[in-house]
């Protein structure tokens, strides 16, 4: 379904409303609105377990996350151009309705700004040499091999190209960080099979053979939060921001904009203490309930987090904020894409298949947005706490909270 089509969908009944008729107004509404969402609603039939080769192993069945919607929200991408119901997969009570409130102060101020800017993945060898001298010498031959590693790597692969390389000597070790574009896939699994053929094609011509070496050094930062994503790129690199005048501050959160940026100065400042990689406040719970609803690697939130977050007074009095993740790494095609549930959530978000990866990396920036809004704002006027003892509480009702 095209943006345009759903320019403005209908409210759904509240996110707190955990009653089985909201449940069973939302699963009419969005299918009136043409979604479908059979297997989200566990009417579909279950795939063959055959199919989930490569996926799986030891098969036996699905673990069942429940999975709600919130939204619409209102995006102005570069690639994400509309309104968007968000599917989130989670247990954490309270996320899907503090996400809902902070899409509602998005949409109050005409939508976020969002914007992809670019798509790199990277594989790390490293080759060790018999000392220091051979070394360099190898790191001095390396980059007249680029042509011919790139044809290695693209052989592998329709989508897969290598664009880069980056050579570092650290005593008789030589570290090659090759950069990879992958099209609309995560590119894990590209990138490490191109990374071989790279690896096999220049072994025989080193002007010395290693002592030993590895097709995967740690360097390139996969699945790690590292400083890595700001010194180059790894995985898509998106950024989302929004100006909430000062009185919709107060009236969303009780609090005013210097209060919102005071809580965000002192959480840096412990941050800091930390020696946190990136300052974000918490983005990984947005981004995993996302990543879940959507087939997506989730141990690859891990590296999202490497993210930043600021909260400015512009000179008027308004607030302004912005999230920058320069190391999604996601996918709207391979991967875990091709489950049902993943299907259907990707498509209630217009992002099925090829061309749709940078959409929905934009998509992923503004959730993180939203996310750091509703903490900062819980935080800033004293109702985290609160929030969570009232909507967080499991297994009421059932004698168990």
């Amino acid at each position: 379904m095209s943006d345009e089509a759903r320019s403005a969908p209908r409210r759904l009944p509240s996110t707190t409303d955990a009653s089985r008729e909201a449940r069973d107004v939302r699963r009419a509404r969005l299918r009136e609105d043409g979604f479908v969402i059979d297997a989200l609603c566990g009417e579909a039939a279950e795939l063959d377990p055959e199919k989930l080769a490569g996926s799986i192993e030891g098969f036996i069945g699905y673990a069942r996350i429940p999975l709600g919607v919130a939204g619409p929200v209102r995006i102005q991408g570069r690639h994400a151009a509309g309104d968007f119901l968000v599917p989130l997969a989670t247990t954490e009570g309270t996320l899907v309705a503090s996400l809902q409130h902070a899409f509602n102060v998005i949409n109050r101020c005409g939508g976020a700004n969002a914007g992809c800017s670019r798509q790199l993945v990277g594989r790390a060898p490293c080759f060790e040499f018999a000392d220091l001298a051979i070394a360099m010498q190898v790191a001095e031959w390396l980059p007249a091999q680029f042509a011919a590693m790139q044809e290695a790597a693209a052989a592998t692969s329709r989508f897969c190209r290598l664009q880069g390389q980056k050579i570092s000597v650290l005593g008789n070790t030589v570290y090659l960080m090759l950069e990879y574009t992958t099209g609309d896939a995560a590119g894990q699994n590209m990138v490490t099979l191109a990374t071989q053929a790279v690896c096999r094609l220049l072994l025989p011509a080193m002007p010395a053979q290693p002592v030993s070496w590895l097709l995967e050094s740690a360097l390139s930062g996969d699945k790690r939060s590292s400083a890595q994503a700001f010194l180059g790129a790894r995985g898509r690199n998106a950024s989302a921001e929004i100006v909430i005048p000062s009185r919709t501050v107060n009236r969303y959160w009780r609090a005013d904009a210097a209060a919102m940026v005071r809580c965000w100065d002192q959480a840096v400042a412990g941050a800091a203490q930390t020696g946190a990689v990136g300052l974000q406040a918490n983005v990984a719970n947005g981004l995993a309930a996302l990543f879940i609803a959507c087939g997506q690697d989730v141990a690859c939130v891990s590296e999202a987090t490497t993210s930043i977050t600021r909260f400015e007074i512009k000179g008027d009095g308004d607030l302004y904020a912005s999230v920058t993740l320069p190391n999604l790494i996601i996918g709207t095609v391979g991967g875990g894409t091709f489950l049902p549930t993943a299907r259907e959530s990707l498509g209630l978000i217009g992002c099925q298949g090829s061309g749709t990866a940078a959409k929905f990396a934009e998509i992923c920036a503004v959730v993180a947005l939203a996310g750091e809004l509703s903490l900062i704002g819980a935080m800033a006027s004293g109702a985290f706490a609160d929030a969570h003892a009232s909507g967080g509480r499991k297994g009421r009702g059932t004698g168990d909270g």
